[in-house]
C-alpha cells in the first residue's frame, strides 16, 4: 500500500515513508534543525528520516530529519520529533507533546498531550506518561561549561507510568513498573514497583500485584 501525503503536507527529499504511511494537513516529515551556536546539540549531517509501515504524522506535526519512526506509530496533531530520535512500534504521541533530539523510545509506549520529553532521554517498552508531565537534562540550567558533560535526561524503565504534571529532574532512574503520581517532583531515582508522591516524591506503598504488565 502506497503513503499517502496530503497536498499541503511537507516531506523533505531523500525521507523513507513505508507502506501505508499518512502524512496529514500541513505536517513536515524531514526538516533539517537551525541549532542556535550555543547548542548543545550535535552538529553532523543527518540522514534522512524513516517512517515504519502505517504510521501517521497528524496534522500539522513535525518530524526532524535524522529521527527512526516505527511502524503503526501516531504523531498527534502538532507533536514534534526532533532529529537523531528513534521511536519504537506501536508508540502513541498526544496532541503539542515534543520529544527532543537524541532520545530512545521504546515500542507501545504512550505520551500524552502536551508532554515534554527532553534531549537525551530514554523511555523503555510499555512506558504511560500523563499530559503535561516536564523532563528535564540540565542541573545547570544553562551556566557553567562543565553542564556539557553532566546533561542527561531521565531512564524511564519498562512499564514505569508518570502522572499529570510531574516533574522529572536530570538524569534520574524510574525502575521497571514503578507508578509516580500526578504533580509529584521526582528528585531522585526510584525503585521499581513502587509509587510515589509528592514535592520531592517519596515512596508511598508498592504497586499492586494486578497493576503489573
Amino acid at each position: 500500500m502506497a503513503a499517502e501525503v496530503h497536498p499541503t503536507a511537507t516531506v523533505y527529499p531523500g525521507t523513507i515513508l513505508g507502506d501505508g504511511v499518512k502524512v496529514l494537513e500541513n505536517a513536515v516529515v524531514g526538516k533539517q534543525p537551525a541549532l542556535s551556536p550555543r547548542s548543545t546539540a550535535r552538529r553532523e549531517p543527518l540522514p534522512p528520516t524513516e517512517l515504519g509501515d502505517g504510521t501517521i504524522v497528524s496534522s500539522s506535526a513535525i518530524v526532524f530529519a535524522g529521527s527512526q519512526i516505527g511502524a503503526r506509530v501516531i504523531l498527534g496533531d502538532q507533536s514534534c520529533v526532533r532529529e537523531r530520535v528513534t521511536i519504537g512500534d506501536d508508540v502513541v504521541l498526544g496532541r503539542g507533546s515534543l520529544v527532543e533530539n537524541d532520545t530512545t523510545i521504546g515500542a507501545m509506549t504512550r505520551v500524552q498531550a502536551n508532554a515534554y520529553i527532553t534531549a537525551y532521554s530514554t523511555l523503555e517498552e510499555h512506558v504511560f506518561i500523563a499530559p503535561c508531565v516536564v523532563t528535564t537534562n540540565d542541573n545547570f540550567m544553562g551556566r557553567t561549561e562543565r553542564r556539557h558533560e553532566l546533561m542527561k535526561g531521565p531512564t524511564i524503565r519498562r512499564g514505569a507510568r508518570i502522572g499529570g504534571g510531574a516533574v522529572l529532574c536530570p538524569g534520574i532512574e524510574i525502575g521497571e513498573e514503578a507508578f509516580v503520581g500526578a504533580g509529584a517532583v521526582v528528585t531522585k531515582d526510584v525503585p521499581p514497583r513502587v509509587i510515589v508522591v509528592g514535592n520531592p516524591a517519596r515512596v508511598l506503598r508498592g504497586v499492586s500485584e494486578d497493576e503489573l504488565l
